[in-house]
């Protein structure tokens, strides 16, 4: 599967019955084991961005593993009152998550909506 991309799709508040972004985060992990040829993305959206602010994140460590990234809407930033330069080191942001991923997959990139 080389050459592949994978989009995993984090949204809602990161509380029950929502995945978490440690959850979220263990699923990356568990597709780059089973996908090693894959690129694997995880989009952040909705109030749970919050949860990838500084230094002490959980993203930061994914963010730096190969093949994968972290990627934070910028309007779910703003609706959060949160400054882009507060995100943990390797944080990719895109201007809307939406239109992120709807053009993820026009490319070709498979999706799964944690």
């Amino acid at each position: 599967m080389e050459n592949a991309d994978l989009v995993l799709h984090l949204a809602g508040p990161g509380t029950q019955p929502f995945p978490d972004l440690a959850a979220a985060l263990r699923v990356a992990r568990n597709a780059r084991a089973e996908l090693p040829g894959a690129r694997i993305e995880l989009v952040v959206q909705g109030p749970i961005v919050a949860r990838l602010v500084g230094d002490a994140s959980d993203a930061a460590g994914l963010a730096a593993e190969e093949g994968m990234t972290v990627t934070a809407c910028r309007n779910s930033l703003r609706s959060a009152g949160i400054d882009e330069v507060s995100l943990a080191a390797g944080v990719a942001v895109v201007p809307a998550a939406v239109a992120h991923l709807a053009r993820r997959q026009l490319n070709g990139a498979a999706y799964v909506r944690i």
